[in-house]
Protein backbone atom coordinates (compact mmCIF):
# COMPACT_ATOMS: atom_id res chain seq x y z
CA UNK A 1 0.00 0.00 0.00
CA UNK A 2 1.28 3.46 -0.89
CA UNK A 3 2.97 5.11 2.09
CA UNK A 4 1.32 8.33 3.26
CA UNK A 5 4.44 10.46 2.81
CA UNK A 6 6.10 8.45 0.05
CA UNK A 7 7.27 10.37 -3.00
CA UNK A 8 5.17 9.58 -6.04
CA UNK A 9 6.95 7.76 -8.84
CA UNK A 10 6.33 9.42 -12.21
CA UNK A 11 8.55 7.52 -14.63
CA UNK A 12 11.03 4.70 -15.17
CA UNK A 13 14.12 4.07 -13.04
CA UNK A 14 16.90 2.09 -14.72
CA UNK A 15 18.36 0.14 -11.82
CA UNK A 16 20.80 -1.87 -13.99
CA UNK A 17 21.68 -0.63 -17.47
CA UNK A 18 25.02 -2.28 -18.22
CA UNK A 19 25.33 -5.58 -20.05
CA UNK A 20 28.13 -8.11 -20.42
CA UNK A 21 27.59 -7.78 -24.18
CA UNK A 22 28.67 -4.14 -24.06
CA UNK A 23 32.01 -5.02 -22.49
CA UNK A 24 32.44 -8.06 -24.73
CA UNK A 25 31.89 -5.91 -27.82
CA UNK A 26 34.38 -3.35 -26.55
CA UNK A 27 37.06 -5.97 -25.83
CA UNK A 28 36.56 -7.81 -29.13
CA UNK A 29 36.76 -4.56 -31.08
CA UNK A 30 40.03 -3.76 -29.34
CA UNK A 31 41.28 -7.29 -30.02
CA UNK A 32 40.40 -7.02 -33.72
CA UNK A 33 42.85 -4.13 -34.07
CA UNK A 34 45.76 -6.49 -33.45
CA UNK A 35 47.61 -8.12 -36.39
CA UNK A 36 45.62 -11.35 -36.81
CA UNK A 37 45.70 -14.24 -39.28
CA UNK A 38 43.00 -13.86 -41.95
CA UNK A 39 40.88 -16.77 -40.70
CA UNK A 40 40.95 -15.53 -37.10
CA UNK A 41 40.14 -11.96 -38.17
CA UNK A 42 37.17 -13.12 -40.24
CA UNK A 43 35.66 -15.07 -37.34
CA UNK A 44 36.31 -12.31 -34.80
CA UNK A 45 34.73 -9.71 -37.09
CA UNK A 46 31.74 -11.99 -37.61
CA UNK A 47 31.34 -12.28 -33.85
CA UNK A 48 31.60 -8.50 -33.51
CA UNK A 49 28.79 -8.11 -36.05
CA UNK A 50 26.58 -10.63 -34.23
CA UNK A 51 27.16 -9.11 -30.79
CA UNK A 52 26.77 -5.60 -32.18
CA UNK A 53 23.42 -6.59 -33.66
CA UNK A 54 22.26 -7.89 -30.29
CA UNK A 55 23.47 -4.78 -28.45
CA UNK A 56 21.73 -2.55 -30.99
CA UNK A 57 18.43 -4.36 -30.44
CA UNK A 58 18.66 -4.10 -26.67
CA UNK A 59 19.43 -0.38 -26.86
CA UNK A 60 16.33 0.18 -28.99
CA UNK A 61 14.25 -1.63 -26.40
CA UNK A 62 15.90 0.28 -23.55
CA UNK A 63 15.15 3.56 -25.33
CA UNK A 64 11.45 2.65 -25.46
CA UNK A 65 11.42 1.83 -21.75
CA UNK A 66 13.28 5.02 -20.80
CA UNK A 67 10.77 7.15 -22.71
CA UNK A 68 7.65 5.30 -21.59
CA UNK A 69 6.69 7.68 -18.74
CA UNK A 70 5.51 4.57 -16.88
CA UNK A 71 6.50 4.17 -13.21
CA UNK A 72 8.76 1.12 -13.35
CA UNK A 73 12.12 -0.29 -12.36
CA UNK A 74 14.19 -1.74 -15.20
CA UNK A 75 16.96 -4.35 -14.98
CA UNK A 76 19.01 -5.24 -18.05
CA UNK A 77 21.05 -8.42 -18.53
CA UNK A 78 20.30 -10.51 -15.45
CA UNK A 79 22.15 -13.84 -15.28
CA UNK A 80 20.79 -16.45 -12.85
CA UNK A 81 21.88 -19.94 -11.86
CA UNK A 82 20.34 -22.77 -9.88
CA UNK A 83 22.46 -25.91 -9.75
CA UNK A 84 23.25 -26.96 -13.31
CA UNK A 85 20.59 -24.66 -14.75
CA UNK A 86 21.24 -21.11 -15.86
CA UNK A 87 19.52 -18.37 -17.82
CA UNK A 88 20.38 -14.94 -19.14
CA UNK A 89 17.39 -12.58 -19.08
CA UNK A 90 17.59 -9.53 -21.32
CA UNK A 91 15.21 -7.35 -19.28
CA UNK A 92 13.14 -7.57 -16.12
CA UNK A 93 10.62 -4.75 -15.74
CA UNK A 94 8.85 -4.18 -12.41
CA UNK A 95 5.68 -2.08 -12.61
CA UNK A 96 3.13 -1.20 -9.94
CA UNK A 97 1.10 -4.34 -10.74
CA UNK A 98 3.11 -6.73 -12.91
CA UNK A 99 6.60 -8.08 -13.58
CA UNK A 100 7.67 -8.40 -17.23
CA UNK A 101 10.40 -10.84 -18.29
CA UNK A 102 11.51 -9.71 -21.75
CA UNK A 103 13.56 -11.51 -24.37
CA UNK A 104 14.91 -9.13 -27.02
CA UNK A 105 15.48 -10.50 -30.53
CA UNK A 106 17.09 -8.32 -33.19
CA UNK A 107 16.60 -10.96 -35.88
CA UNK A 108 17.78 -10.60 -39.45
CA UNK A 109 15.18 -11.61 -42.03
CA UNK A 110 11.44 -12.20 -41.84
CA UNK A 111 9.72 -14.47 -39.33
CA UNK A 112 6.81 -16.81 -39.86
CA UNK A 113 5.10 -18.75 -37.06
CA UNK A 114 3.07 -21.73 -38.24
CA UNK A 115 0.00 -23.34 -36.67
CA UNK A 116 2.19 -25.62 -34.53
CA UNK A 117 4.19 -22.74 -33.08
CA UNK A 118 7.31 -23.38 -35.16
CA UNK A 119 9.44 -20.35 -36.03
CA UNK A 120 10.74 -20.11 -39.60
CA UNK A 121 13.15 -17.39 -40.67
CA UNK A 122 13.44 -16.28 -44.30
CA UNK A 123 16.53 -14.49 -45.63
CA UNK A 124 18.07 -14.11 -49.09
CA UNK A 125 19.68 -17.49 -48.43
CA UNK A 126 16.36 -19.28 -48.02
CA UNK A 127 14.17 -20.55 -45.18
CA UNK A 128 15.31 -22.21 -41.96
CA UNK A 129 13.71 -23.11 -38.66
CA UNK A 130 15.01 -21.40 -35.54
CA UNK A 131 14.71 -22.26 -31.85
CA UNK A 132 11.52 -20.84 -30.45
CA UNK A 133 12.24 -17.62 -28.50
CA UNK A 134 8.91 -18.22 -26.73
CA UNK A 135 10.22 -21.52 -25.34
CA UNK A 136 13.51 -19.83 -24.40
CA UNK A 137 11.66 -17.02 -22.62
CA UNK A 138 9.37 -19.43 -20.75
CA UNK A 139 12.34 -21.44 -19.47
CA UNK A 140 13.96 -18.25 -18.22
CA UNK A 141 10.76 -17.39 -16.37
CA UNK A 142 10.44 -20.87 -14.86
CA UNK A 143 14.03 -20.76 -13.56
CA UNK A 144 13.33 -17.32 -12.08
CA UNK A 145 10.26 -18.78 -10.33
CA UNK A 146 12.29 -21.75 -9.13
CA UNK A 147 14.93 -19.55 -7.51
CA UNK A 148 12.39 -17.19 -5.94
CA UNK A 149 10.36 -20.10 -4.57
CA UNK A 150 13.40 -21.54 -2.78
CA UNK A 151 13.83 -18.32 -0.82
CA UNK A 152 10.36 -18.51 0.72
CA UNK A 153 8.95 -20.33 3.73
CA UNK A 154 6.43 -23.14 3.29
CA UNK A 155 3.33 -20.94 3.62
CA UNK A 156 4.67 -18.23 1.33
CA UNK A 157 5.87 -20.90 -1.08
CA UNK A 158 2.32 -22.25 -1.36
CA UNK A 159 0.92 -18.75 -1.87
CA UNK A 160 3.60 -17.99 -4.47
CA UNK A 161 2.66 -21.13 -6.42
CA UNK A 162 -0.94 -19.97 -6.55
CA UNK A 163 -0.31 -16.34 -7.47
CA UNK A 164 2.88 -16.35 -9.56
CA UNK A 165 1.19 -16.64 -12.96
CA UNK A 166 -1.01 -13.62 -12.26
CA UNK A 167 1.96 -11.32 -11.55
CA UNK A 168 4.38 -12.31 -14.33
CA UNK A 169 4.30 -11.72 -18.07
CA UNK A 170 6.83 -13.32 -20.43
CA UNK A 171 7.16 -11.56 -23.77
CA UNK A 172 9.47 -11.67 -26.78
CA UNK A 173 10.21 -8.33 -28.45
CA UNK A 174 11.39 -8.11 -32.06
CA UNK A 175 13.76 -5.14 -32.26
CA UNK A 176 14.46 -5.10 -36.01
CA UNK A 177 11.91 -2.71 -37.53
CA UNK A 178 12.52 -4.19 -41.00
CA UNK A 179 11.52 -7.71 -39.94
CA UNK A 180 8.13 -8.78 -41.25
CA UNK A 181 6.28 -10.96 -38.75
CA UNK A 182 3.72 -13.37 -40.19
CA UNK A 183 1.86 -14.88 -37.22
CA UNK A 184 -1.65 -15.21 -38.62
CA UNK A 185 -1.47 -19.03 -38.35
CA UNK A 186 0.22 -19.02 -34.94
CA UNK A 187 -1.61 -20.33 -31.86
CA UNK A 188 -3.16 -17.50 -29.86
CA UNK A 189 -1.02 -18.16 -26.77
CA UNK A 190 2.12 -17.62 -28.88
CA UNK A 191 0.78 -14.71 -30.90
CA UNK A 192 0.03 -12.81 -27.68
CA UNK A 193 3.61 -13.19 -26.43
CA UNK A 194 5.57 -11.85 -29.39
CA UNK A 195 5.48 -8.16 -30.30
CA UNK A 196 7.47 -5.56 -32.18
CA UNK A 197 9.60 -3.06 -30.26
CA UNK A 198 7.36 -0.13 -31.20
CA UNK A 199 4.40 -1.98 -29.63
CA UNK A 200 6.11 -2.69 -26.30
CA UNK A 201 4.94 0.32 -24.29
CA UNK A 202 1.31 -0.03 -25.39
CA UNK A 203 1.49 -3.72 -24.52
CA UNK A 204 2.78 -2.95 -21.01
CA UNK A 205 0.11 -0.27 -20.49
CA UNK A 206 -2.62 -2.63 -21.68
CA UNK A 207 -1.50 -5.46 -19.41
CA UNK A 208 -1.30 -3.15 -16.39
CA UNK A 209 -4.75 -1.72 -17.10
CA UNK A 210 -6.25 -5.22 -17.42
CA UNK A 211 -4.65 -6.52 -14.21
CA UNK A 212 -6.74 -6.85 -11.05
CA UNK A 213 -3.71 -6.86 -8.76
CA UNK A 214 -3.27 -4.15 -6.12
CA UNK A 215 -0.90 -1.29 -6.85
CA UNK A 216 2.53 -1.53 -5.27
CA UNK A 217 4.16 1.52 -3.72
CA UNK A 218 7.46 2.88 -5.02
CA UNK A 219 9.34 1.32 -2.09
CA UNK A 220 7.70 -2.07 -2.69
CA UNK A 221 8.55 -1.93 -6.40
CA UNK A 222 12.14 -1.04 -5.54
CA UNK A 223 12.38 -3.91 -3.08
CA UNK A 224 11.16 -6.37 -5.72
CA UNK A 225 13.67 -4.93 -8.20
CA UNK A 226 16.54 -5.23 -5.71
CA UNK A 227 15.52 -8.82 -4.96
CA UNK A 228 15.85 -9.63 -8.64
CA UNK A 229 19.14 -7.75 -8.83
CA UNK A 230 20.48 -9.78 -5.90
CA UNK A 231 19.84 -12.96 -7.92
CA UNK A 232 22.21 -11.72 -10.62
CA UNK A 233 25.56 -13.50 -10.90
CA UNK A 234 28.46 -11.95 -12.76
CA UNK A 235 29.41 -14.48 -15.39
CA UNK A 236 32.82 -16.01 -14.84
CA UNK A 237 33.49 -16.87 -18.46
CA UNK A 238 35.90 -14.72 -20.42
CA UNK A 239 34.90 -11.83 -22.60
CA UNK A 240 36.26 -13.38 -25.77
CA UNK A 241 35.04 -16.14 -28.01
CA UNK A 242 36.83 -19.48 -27.92
CA UNK A 243 38.62 -18.63 -31.15
CA UNK A 244 39.87 -15.26 -29.95
CA UNK A 245 40.82 -16.75 -26.59
CA UNK A 246 42.95 -19.41 -28.27
CA UNK A 247 44.74 -16.87 -30.42
CA UNK A 248 45.14 -14.49 -27.46
CA UNK A 249 47.16 -17.14 -25.66
CA UNK A 250 49.65 -17.63 -28.48
CA UNK A 251 50.04 -14.12 -29.87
Amino acid sequence: MLGLFEEKMTGPVILKENSSLDEQLKQLTKFSQKPLPADIREQVEQEIRCIGYGVSGEKKLLYELKNSHIPMFVLRDIYIEDGDLSAQIDFIVITKKLFFVIECKNLYGDIEIDSKGNFIRTTEYGKAGIYSPITQNQRQLELLWQIREKSKGSLMKMLFQILKSSFYRAVVVLANEQTILNDKEAPKEIREKIIRVDQLIEYIKKEIAASNEFNCSKSEMQQYAENFLNMHIEQKKGLYSEISQRYWLIC
